[in-house]
């Protein structure tokens, strides 16, 4: 797959980032100044990482906390693999100059691969001091929502932060999307799939996951209709 040559694995790269950081830093700096710094290298460690297509399901976290990255550097101290979608945003330094960076696309959302059982899970949302809780299958369900690790492996491909032209929306945005299922089957997107729609005389690949979903831009000739 085109993103196969990505670097390395995410959690030691997290972890050896981190500490390097956490160690340079001078005492007299603010724990805000700390956490921006812990904030630029965990999105920069996740956007170096491999994407791979393991076999292992995932799972959403919903927040209802700012601290996203407080609640991403909880889950790593757990051994747990994440994943938050990003984008460059552009904005004006002190001085005046137009700088780029990482930002995570929403707030309220985090990804982690299941990499043990369900029960664990539960236990740590329930012991971490920041409100959140696990997207289930629906309402009133007390089952987890498992997204698929090929669902979620095109989802990761497409929110790569390189890709120049892509969209991101809600689940309820990408619902009233009006496609047809396909399978790209040539040029650099190949091997994806998702729902080919059409928008300002565009088509675009869309791709849905709980709690949002993400669409790129897709040659029509290169996508095959697949069946429901």
């Amino acid at each position: 797959m085109f993103f196969a040559h990505l670097i390395v694995p995410l959690q030691a790269e997290i972890e050896r980032k981190v500490f390097v950081f956490m160690a340079q830093t001078p005492q007299d700096k603010t724990s805000a100044e700390v956490e921006r710094i812990s904030r630029e290298e965990l999105m920069k460690a996740q956007s170096n990482t491999p994407i791979e297509d393991d076999g292992c399901p995932w799972y959403a976290l919903r927040l209802f906390t700012l601290r996203q990255m407080d609640v991403v550097n909880a889950l790593v101290e757990k051994g747990m693999e994440f994943f938050v979608p990003m984008q460059y945003v552009d904005y004006m330094d002190r001085e005046g100059r137009r700088r780029r960076k990482l930002r995570a696309v929403v707030q309220n959302l985090v990804f982690v691969k299941k990499t043990f059982e369900p029960g664990y899970l539960s236990g740590i949302v329930a012991d971490l001091p920041y409100k959140m809780m696990v997207i289930r299958k629906s309402r009133g369900s007390r089952e987890f929502c498992e997204i698929p690790s090929k669902q979620m492996y095109d989802f990761r491909v497409m929110c790569n932060p390189e890709l120049l032209i892509h969209k991101y929306m809600s689940e309820e945005e990408a619902r009233l999307k009006v496609g047809t299922r396909v399978l790209v089957t040539h040029g650099p997107l190949k091997g994806l799939s998702g729902k080919l729609v059409r928008q300002s005389h565009k088509y675009y690949l869309l791709k849905e996951v709980p709690g949002m979903a993400v669409m790129i831009k897709v040659t029509r000739w290169c996508c095959q209709p697949v069946e429901e």
